[in-house]
This record gives structure tokens, C-alpha cells and sequence, in this order.
């Protein structure tokens, strides 16, 4: 299989699993053991060296799906997210970081780089003219988020990984909302891609991890520093993990349709105010994801009239459930002011176009007809009088 180009369900499937040769058994074999021989053996195993050999075997398929040399295997999102920009920022070099990013990656530079005598700017929109400004002489890296959380913007991948090169600089992204069933950020030149896989690899809100993807040499130098910082994932996890990617591909495809019918029907509706969906012709960024997404992703966002108390719609909901992650299999809505982005400052959420209205929706695998109707008797409940 490995001489031809397989496809994705394919790669999800059978690619980086652990072949039984003992029983041989359907699935992989879980490895607990935190305790490996080093005598006579080519490598030493270690959990804290993320190369256990459920981790191993993992990271091929992540790689795999990514169109990478390597992948690497965290405890969460943000842990993949800190060992990239500290493996590749260092006291007195500078990074410019896209300013519609995760709440919890912002607060991360806002909080610790400082601490490491590391500077950063944030982009005053996605525009690529806007990227390059911010380069500096000690411009290390470029850190984008696309689609970025929450309003669904788009970075031009090609664009980022251009600029990034002329100015040897390495480009990095947050590829979670998107993943790899819908985009492939290194085929179009982008370094490092990132995922929280507690997201959509793991799709079944029970999971917590983060993953890596790139050249080797990149994921050696990352491993260097992440292997000192403990970040490494429990080996039942991974392989809780590997179980659920088996499917990623088609609970990302089944969650994508069902998004593009409820963004429809969100943007006639009365009450709503605003639609952020890339699949929509409104969208600012339609026809750039139409070149660079297969498919519009099943993340959504969504702004109520004054009309209607948010709190009390997301109480209304039967089905729906007011949740704080994103991505499993059921559908789930959050407020960003409250949850993801409540550590920014209010002037800085209004400055990104988060409203205390603004509603993101992650879209599950339910029946269509099912979430329309929840949504529709939430609102009929929530109404100011």
C-alpha cells in the first residue's frame, strides 16, 4: 500500500496501527507499561520521550494524514501549542502572531513570553501586507490560526508560507477547526501544523491531547525541548485516540454537511443578526477557503439580535448542548466572551468582533431536521419581552 497514494478514510484507518502478532487482533495492542528494556534494544523507550509504542505508531498516522515527514503526540492542545513557539523563539527573537487566534494560545503569549524575554506582534487584520509590517529583524516565527476561533476568519496559506520563507522565518499553524480532511496547511508550504486533537481527532468529548505535524528535523527539535517539559500523553489515551481517528474522516465529512445546511438556515432566520461559515457566498473569505479547503469545515458562528437573551437560548436548548470544547460527535454551543476568549479584556474581544450576542456552534452528526427544530423552540423561549 505504501507505493501508492491511499486515501483518507484509508489512512485514518489502517496507517500507524500496531500490528498483533500474537493474536492478531483487529485493533492495535495497548502498550501500559511506563518501564522498557534498554539492553540489546535500538531504542529506549520512555513515556516522557513520547516514543512509547503506541505514541510511535500514532504519530505515523497523524503524519500520514498531513502529508508530513513526522508527528508528535501531546497531553493537550496548548502543550503543542507552547513546545512549538518555544522551540523555535528564544529570549531576544520575535514572533508575529495572527490577532484572531484561541483565546487560550493569546493568553499564553500575553502571559509568559515576557517572562522569556521574547517579542511578539500581533497583526492588525489577516491581510498578508499586514503580516509582513510586522516582521522584524529577529522575526523567528509566524504563528496563524485559520479558520480561527471564533468568527471563522481565513489566513492565505500560500501567501503565509511565502512570505515566511523569503525571510527565513519558519510558519506555524493552528490547523484544529479545519483538520486535515479539510485542510492540508504543509502541502501548500506552511512548517509546523498543530492540532487541540481533544478536538475532532478525538471527536468524542472524552479525550484530552494535542498533536504535531511536520519535517523530521523540525519534530526533532521540538521533541528536544518538549521531551524536558513532561507534556507527553498516557499511552491508554493514545490508544483511545487512535480508536476514534479511525473515523475522523467521515464524522468530519457527515459534521461539514450537516454545518453548511444549518448556516443556511441561520442567515434567513429573522433573529439572527450575523453568519461567520466560509461555506456561505457572505462569507469575506468564501472564495479563498473555495482554493485552499476541501470543503468548508463544520464550524460555525453566529450572532443573536438584541432581541434575544443569549443565556437564556442556550438554557432553552433540549437537544444542543452548552458546552465548553468543541467538535465530538454531538452538537454543542458555547458563548466565546464567557468561555473561550473570557481572559481577553472586553476592548480587546469587541476589537476581534467577539460580541456578548456572538454564539459558536459546533456542528455534530444529528439529524438535521432535529437541530433546526431545537434551535427554532430555543429561540421561540428566549425572546425579550
Amino acid at each position: 500500500m505504501s507505493k501508492q497514494k491511499i486515501g483518507q478514510n484509508t489512512i485514518c484507518t489502517h496507517s500507524g496501527a500496531i500490528v498483533d502478532p500474537l493474536f492478531q487482533g483487529a485493533v492495535s495492542p495497548i502498550y501500559l507499561s511506563t518501564s522498557y528494556g534498554f539492553l540489546d534494544q535500538e531504542t529506549k523507550r520512555y513515556p516522557r520521550y513520547f516514543n512509547t509504542p503506541n505514541q510511535e505508531h500514532l504519530s505515523k498516522k497523524i503524519a500520514a494524514l498531513e502529508d508530513t515527514e513526522a508527528g508528535m503526540l501531546f497531553s493537550s492542545g496548548l502543550a503543542a501549542v507552547s513546545a512549538v513557539m518555544l522551540s523555535f523563539l528564544k529570549s531576544g527573537d520575535h514572533a508575529v502572531v495572527q490577532n484572531d487566534i484561541y483565546g487560550g494560545t493569546r493568553n499564553f503569549i500575553e502571559s509568559h513570553f515576557k517572562a522569556y524575554g521574547i517579542q511578539y506582534t500581533f497583526t492588525k487584520d489577516l491581510s498578508i501586507n499586514s503580516f509582513e509590517e510586522c516582521i522584524q529583524k529577529n522575526t523567528k516565527l509566524i504563528y496563524i490560526e485559520t479558520p480561527s476561533n471564533p468568527l471563522l476568519k481565513l489566513v492565505d496559506l500560500f501567501a503565509i508560507a511565502k512570505l515566511a520563507k523569503s525571510h527565513n522565518i519558519v510558519s506555524a499553524i493552528d490547523n484544529t477547526f479545519a483538520t486535515p480532511i479539510v485542510q492540508k496547511p504543509h502541502t501548500l508550504g506552511i512548517d509546523v501544523i498543530i492540532h487541540s486533537a481533544t478536538k475532532y481527532f478525538g471527536g468524542h468529548s472524552d479525550i484530552s491531547a494535542g498533536a504535531i505535524a511536520s519535517t523530521q528535523n523540525n519534530v526533532d527539535k521540538i521533541w528536544n525541548l518538549a521531551k524536558d517539559f513532561g507534556g507527553n500523553l498516557s499511552d491508554f489515551s493514545v490508544w483511545m485516540l487512535e480508536r476514534s481517528m479511525k473515523t475522523l474522516a467521515i464524522r468530519v465529512k457527515a459534521q461539514q454537511k450537516n454545518a453548511k445546511k444549518l448556516a443556511r438556515f441561520l442567515e434567513k432566520h429573522s433573529g439572527i443578526d450575523n453568519v461567520y461559515y466560509p461555506g456561505l457566498k457572505s462569507h469575506e473569505h468564501h472564495q479563498l477557503a473555495k482554493t485552499q479547503m476541501k470543503g468548508f469545515g463544520a464550524m460555525l458562528s453566529f450572532e443573536l439580535s438584541n432581541a434575544y437573551d443569549t443565556v437564556l437560548f442556550l438554557k432553552s436548548l433540549k437537544l444542543i448542548k452548552p458546552s465548553m470544547s468543541l467538535a465530538g460527535v454531538e452538537s454543542t454551543m458555547i458563548l466565546p466572551a464567557l468561555t473561550s476568549h473570557a481572559l481577553l479584556s472586553e476592548s480587546d474581544r469587541f476589537a476581534q468582533g467577539i460580541t456578548d450576542q456572538l454564539i459558536r456552534f459546533s456542528v455534530g452528526i444529528e439529524s438535521k431536521k432535529d437541530l433546526i427544530y431545537d434551535i427554532e423552540q430555543a429561540l421561540s423561549l428566549s425572546k425579550k419581552h
